[in-house]
């Protein structure tokens, strides 16, 4: 298990905002959520874009057909399919909802949605590949909406899972969920990967690394990253308006990967399973909401 300090941020430190003046020359006593000068800030130092509220309201648009599509293919996913048929499932949806997928065509993405099973960490590319009892299929989407993106993921089980599926698949969705309650103004992007590295490592799990959460909503990938694992206290501080993912890939066994000849598929080095649960989030002035939200404490096996 990880354990960092958090460090206290003194007057005569720098500024946890990046400007490089004293926080008590900066931040120190302002409200942070005032608009239109930290707005400017982030973009000049982080290039991060904060969203006003009619992008939000785009982007809930978006999310609300994002988790549409997940539903619908969780009410579709059974033993004896392809991946290839959740492709088509996920297309034809995105599709008559007037959205467009953006994995389709990115970076030269073949499919409309990335769909990886058991050993698969992310970007698995949809085709041949039947689905069996037993298995753990991660689905990943993300539309756009009226030029607006949401990106989400849940990992299903396929009829009754074994121990190790039950277990990797709990724990990644719980650190998703102690992700989202680490995200408040004033709390670091370091906040976040400490909150999901330190139950990951405590559940004996690992985080992948070479992943990570981004921003979202204009576009597929913005800045900031939001890596999983992390100090509490460090990188970059939280302010309303933000936008990214939180999406932990955690793993039954090391966090050593690599990638298939299609150069997209990461796997597990060691072959043991992998799963993962996101969500679009928003930094709120109270702290946050997911804009693409499902229930992260329902049953995971219904009875």
């Amino acid at each position: 298990m990880s354990k960092h300090k958090h460090r206290h941020i003194g007057r005569n430190d720098p500024c946890p905002c990046g400007s490089g003046l004293k926080y008590k020359k900066c931040c120190l006593g302002k409200d942070i959520s005032d608009g239109e000068k930290i707005k400017d800030r982030y973009l000049r130092l982080y290039n991060i874009r904060l969203k006003e509220k009619p992008d939000i309201e785009g982007i809930k648009k978006a999310g609300k057909l994002a988790i549409q599509t997940l539903d619908l293919v969780e009410q579709n996913l059974r033993g004896g399919m392809t991946t290839d048929e959740i492709n088509s499932i996920v297309h034809e949806f995105t599709i008559k909802n007037g959205a467009t997928p953006a994995p389709l065509h990115y970076r030269g993405f073949p499919k409309s949605v990335c769909v990886s099973i058991n050993e698969e960490i992310c970007h698995g590319i949809p085709g041949n590949r039947v689905i069996r009892e037993g298995d753990i299929v991660n689905v990943d989407v993300t539309p756009i909406l009226n030029g607006y993106y949401a990106d989400a993921s849940k990992t299903f089980f396929v009829g009754k899972p074994g121990p190790g599926a039950l277990k990797v698949v709990s724990v990644a969705r719980r650190c998703l969920k102690l992700g989202m309650e680490a995200v408040k103004p004033g709390n670091t992007v370091g906040d976040i990967g400490w909150a999901i590295q330190n139950y990951a490592e405590s559940q004996g799990c690992s985080v992948v690394r070479e992943f990570v959460g981004h921003g979202v909503g204009f576009d597929f990938h913005e800045p900031p990253q939001i890596p999983h694992f992390g100090e509490k206290g460090k990188g970059i501080v939280l302010v309303p308006g933000m936008v990214f993912t939180i999406e932990p890939m955690i793993n039954l066994g090391k966090k050593e990967l690599r990638i298939l000849e299609d150069n997209w598929t990461a796997v597990t080095k060691d072959s043991s399973l992998s799963a993962q649960f996101e969500q679009t989030v928003l930094v709120t002035p109270e702290g946050f909401e997911s804009l693409t939200p499902y229930d992260l404490d329902a049953p995971l096996v219904p009875k």
